[in-house]
Order: C-alpha cells, then sequence, then structure tokens
C-alpha cells in the first residue's frame, strides 16, 4: 500500500467523487463519505483507515461550514416534554449504551411505557455533547456520555417519580441487563 497523506490520497481521487464526498461531509454523513472516498479509492490501493483519515481530513477543511447533526437537549424541562409526549404511561427511565464508528460509545435515554409497553429515546449523548453538559465539572474516569445521561436521567426520573435504571455506567456495554418492571 502506497505511504500518502490524506491530502494526497484525495487529489488520486476523480473529482466527481471528491464532490460527491464533500457533499457528505457538509451534511454530515460521515459513513456516505467514507464510502464513497473507500469505493473510488480502492484502485489506488486505499483501504478503510486511509478513507477515514481522509474524510476526516475534509471534516477540518471544512470546519463550520459542515451542517453537524444537533445535540439531543439535557435539561429537565425538554426531557419532562419529551417524555410526556410519549405514548402510554412512563414507569421508568433508562440509560443503555450503544455505540458506531462514526461516535465511539454513546448513551441513549429511554422513558420506558405501559399502557401501551414501549420504550421512546428521549436523547442520544455523545461524547462531544456530554463534554459541553458537564461544563467545568468533567466526568472524572468515567465516559462523559455516561456521566451526563446519569445526571440527566436521575433528575428526569425523580422529576416524574419513577425509577431510573443505568445497569453499566462504570463500563460501556450494549448487552448490559435492562430495566424490568
Amino acid at each position: 500500500m502506497a505511504d500518502y497523506t490524506a491530502a494526497e490520497w484525495w487529489e488520486l481521487l476523480p473529482a466527481g467523487i471528491r464532490q460527491q464526498a464533500d457533499g457528505y461531509v457538509l451534511q454530515d454523513a460521515y459513513l456516505g463519505a467514507v464510502r464513497a472516498v473507500l469505493e473510488a479509492g480502492r484502485a489506488h490501493d486505499l483501504g478503510l483507515h486511509e478513507a477515514q483519515l481522509v474524510v476526516h481530513d475534509r471534516y477540518v477543511h471544512h470546519g463550520d461550514r459542515v451542517a453537524r447533526t444537533p445535540d439531543s437537549p439535557l435539561d429537565l424541562e425538554s426531557l419532562t416534554a419529551l417524555a410526556r409526549g410519549a405514548h402510554g404511561r412512563v414507569v421508568a427511565v433508562e440509560a443503555v449504551w450503544d455505540g458506531d464508528t462514526v461516535h465511539d460509545w454513546f448513551v441513549v435515554l429511554l422513558a420506558l411505557t405501559a399502557d401501551p409497553v414501549g420504550e421512546h429515546r428521549l436523547a442520544t449523548v455523545y461524547r462531544s455533547a456530554a463534554v459541553r453538559f458537564l461544563a467545568d465539572e468533567g466526568s472524572g474516569p468515567l465516559h462523559p456520555s455516561a456521566v451526563a445521561a446519569d445526571r440527566a436521567g436521575r433528575a428526569l426520573a425523580v422529576h416524574l417519580r419513577v425509577p431510573f435504571h443505568f445497569a453499566s455506567p462504570h463500563t460501556p456495554d450494549d448487552e448490559a441487563p435492562r430495566f424490568r418492571p
């Protein structure tokens, strides 16, 4: 495999692919951009790691022009409104781990309902949003997403007078036991 910089890999791609990848980047569609770069770059032995570096470089290049996906609100008033908008009676608030190749580990806050039984996503707490939410307080040795979700979820549960459940606040685990009423 050739030892190119991200900028050199970028220049090897056809203009149409560069335009398509930049379009994905400007829409904050990371995986679409990586896929476009990877598929066209294979002709030059560009691999997944190199495609990710190229796309990261394009995010840096475009900076504030990228239409970032907005953060989920974590304030009590917004979470309360979302929970009250769920179909069914809220019986618990739960935090569960999830992850993907773009955001790494993150935590999802859910309102669990009865009549009808269901779960309703209230917020997705990515690391970047958690760091902003925690501001100067920090998260100590724990993942910032866990600390922010725990704090916001507990406050909501107290406010709604329902249990709060977070099976694995200390270690990311998307297979941790779920809440059972």
